[in-house]
């Protein structure tokens, strides 16, 4: 049975879980029960048991970012002029603050640093995010724009 990085022994039970509630985080705990075959008191307790765990880190509604009229979605790939703990969190703070930002990541193997994602109603938005915030943050040498087309896949962690 394998452990987690936390330790967290997970069996059939709780990958089971976690399965069903990364698709259908809404399903009440009595057809969560239902489904792994267990009853719904032991149910609770693993899931509260996952969530204290930390395995499960929340719980979170999915919208639609085309019925909001967010129709344009950026991958940004950024370089810093430099690679230390300073500059990276200057950068780091900088964004959070940008609503835009739907995610951040610092990657390796490219000519860039960071890759964001981003979501905005349109391109003059996405004109003023770029030359009026993400460009503005010390540090930033370059930012390299692709758009995304379609999205073809979004699925849960495989467990």
């Amino acid at each position: 049975m394998p452990s987690s990085e936390n330790g967290y022994r997970l069996d059939r039970y709780d990958r089971h879980i976690l399965e069903l509630l990364q698709r259908e985080g809404r399903i009440s705990n009595q057809e969560l029960a239902d489904r792994i075959g267990l009853s719904p008191s032991p149910c609770l307790r693993r899931v509260r048991a996952l969530e204290e765990s930390e395995l499960i880190t929340g719980y979170r509604a999915m919208l639609d970012a085309k019925r909001l009229g967010l129709n344009l979605m950026a991958l940004l790939l950024i370089s810093m002029d430099q690679h230390n703990s300073e500059r990276f969190s200057t950068f780091e703070k900088a964004i959070r603050d940008i609503p835009n930002i739907i995610e951040c990541l610092l990657i390796t193997g490219q000519e860039a640093d960071y890759q964001l994602r981003v979501i905005v109603h349109d391109m003059d938005e996405y004109q003023d995010l770029l030359l009026n915030h993400i460009n503005s943050i010390p540090g930033v040498t370059s930012a390299h724009s692709s758009f995304v087309l379609r999205r073809v896949l979004e699925q849960p962690l495989p467990l």
